[in-house]
């Protein structure tokens, strides 16, 4: 199996390609991206990655000091009852701790996710986009840290080993918001309102959290549909969400 950062270009075959839509203030996505490795464990062609980025809430203030009960927010947010609420919130960690990581809603401080998907599309250039997004992922949803403040953004960055201040540089100005907004773009345009949303090869599609089983599925699919080209487009079922319907 060969997994390829598109920032790398170090594929010696040609990679079937997969975009992903998400946001790292997700939990679903987490999951999704979780469940996706443990596919691409048992698939053997190379893919070529494109993470995307998503805004689950493109008008999130700046951030919340301090953690929110959510719950509570969730119940305000979606119209249903705080036990509603806070079944769907141990749902989430229940398969966030299936997929093997461990979320703590207790610590969550919601907040703007544009400057992190911007450090996401600077770390693209230096092939650490896929260690950040983990990194975000755990530091949002298990370490409840602040991530639309620069210094810990910056932080978060060098744990991955990129460089302190290229990201403080970045984060100071407008660098890689085009990239960003692109995507956004693209998202509306193929009628995106959900993610983690992934788009295998030349069109198939699969929207949520889905099981490994069917992420490799679409994986072997796709492949086949790349090399004896009749198949143009197919679907998979909808898994979980956080979007416009679903409750993150």
């Amino acid at each position: 199996m060969g997994v390829v950062d598109t920032a790398a270009g170090l594929w010696s075959t040609p990679a079937m390609e997969l975009q992903i839509w998400s946001d790292i203030a997700c939990p679903w996505c987490w999951v999704g991206k979780k469940h996706l490795e443990m596919a691409l464990a048992d698939f053997g062609p190379d893919v070529d990655i494109v993470w995307r980025a998503f805004e689950l809430n493109p008008e999130a203030p700046a951030t919340a000091p301090e953690p929110v009960d959510y719950a509570q927010r969730l119940a305000a947010k979606y119209g249903m009852g705080r036990r509603d609420a806070e079944g769907f919130i141990d749902r989430m960690t229940g398969a966030g701790r299936d997929a093997g990581v461990e979320m703590r809603f207790d610590r969550i401080r919601p907040c703007n996710t544009f400057n992190a998907h911007r450090l996401l599309a600077w770390a693209k250039t230096s092939g650490h986009r896929v260690d950040l997004k983990e990194r975000l992922f755990r530091a949002y949803l298990n370490e409840g840290r602040d991530l639309n403040h620069s210094d810990t953004l910056r932080e978060l960055a060098t744990d991955v080993g990129l460089d302190a201040d290229g990201a403080l540089a970045v984060l100071a100005g407008d660098s890689f918001g085009k990239e960003v907004r692109m995507d956004q773009a693209l998202a509306r345009q193929l009628g995106i309102t959900g993610v983690p949303f992934f788009v295998f090869g030349r069109g198939l599609a699969a929207s949520g959290a889905q099981p490994p089983s069917v992420l490799l599925d679409a994986l072997q699919r796709a492949h086949r549909a790349g090399q004896a080209e009749d198949e143009s487009s197919a679907g998979s079922p909808d898994g979980a969400t956080c979007g416009a319907e679903g409750c993150c």
